[in-house]
């Protein structure tokens, strides 16, 4: 199954879960030092590996991060060829002056956004499907 392309779809059954925890993003050189199925998420940039993990995972492993966030996903299974779902979305947010990071992995959407903005974030996604 290849994911949902239709925008009025995709943002009408997005349905956003609340994922419990605080999570950040951090960077390292190396790899090894890490479990990875403690790791969210990690991306190869130029400068260094970027990695999503909770915080009390970074903090054991003394990572350095700055800012803490809620991670919410939107569990309808998107397809990564769907148009306008981000900008719909972080339009939305950024008129209620939320700062959104998102993540699009294989079947779902995956939003960071400040643990001070969790549930102002989840009233306006669920507005979407009203």
């Amino acid at each position: 199954m290849s994911g949902e392309k239709n925008l009025e779809t995709l943002l009408k059954s997005m349905k956003p879960k609340h994922n419990a925890g605080e999570f950040v993003f951090c960077k390292t050189e190396n790899l090894e030092q890490l479990n990875l199925s403690q790791i969210i998420m990690t991306f190869k940039e130029e400068e260094s590996m970027t990695l999503i993990t909770e915080k009390k995972v970074a903090d054991k492993l003394n990572l350095d991060y700055s800012f803490v966030t809620s991670w919410i996903t939107l569990t309808v299974h998107s397809s990564l060829e769907a148009v306008g779902l981000t900008a719909a979305f972080s339009k939305a947010l950024s008129e209620n002056g939320i700062s959104c990071n998102v993540v699009a992995a294989y079947y779902h959407d995956h939003i960071f956004v400040a643990k001070k903005d969790t549930q102002k974030t989840m009233e306006i996604l669920n507005k979407f499907s009203e």
